[in-house]
């Protein structure tokens, strides 16, 4: 497994769980284990695909990295949003800082 992979999935698993806790916080943790489960899977797959997605480019500029993990961010974060019947507004735009922050710190310590 190359390294930018790595870092994408464990930064995924880390950040993810930040969203449970917030997430738990918003709407309780008890009867919602599942969807909380799904909030963190949601973010490993984030930085799978974030994580393998470093040759991918948008804009010809150093600020690619923002770009692309926004994108990739908004695409794996909508489907969780899309589940929620747009419930979890807090999520989604945590959903697409983190798809910025994953990519920023995988390019930066490849």
């Amino acid at each position: 497994m190359n390294k930018r992979l790595a870092i994408g999935v464990l930064m995924g698993a880390f950040l993810g769980v930040f969203c449970i806790i917030g997430v738990g916080l918003r709407i309780g943790f008890e009867g919602n284990k599942l969807y909380l489960f799904a909030m963190w899977y949601n973010r490993v797959i984030m930085g799978l695909v974030i994580g393998l997605a470093g040759g991918l480019r948008f804009i010809d500029s150093k600020y690619n990295v923002l770009v692309r993990g926004f994108v990739l961010g908004l695409l794996v974060t909508a489907s969780i949003t899309f589940t929620s019947e747009f419930r979890d507004w807090p999520s989604f735009f945590a959903g697409l800082a983190y798809g910025i922050l994953i990519d920023w710190v995988a390019t930066r310590y490849r």
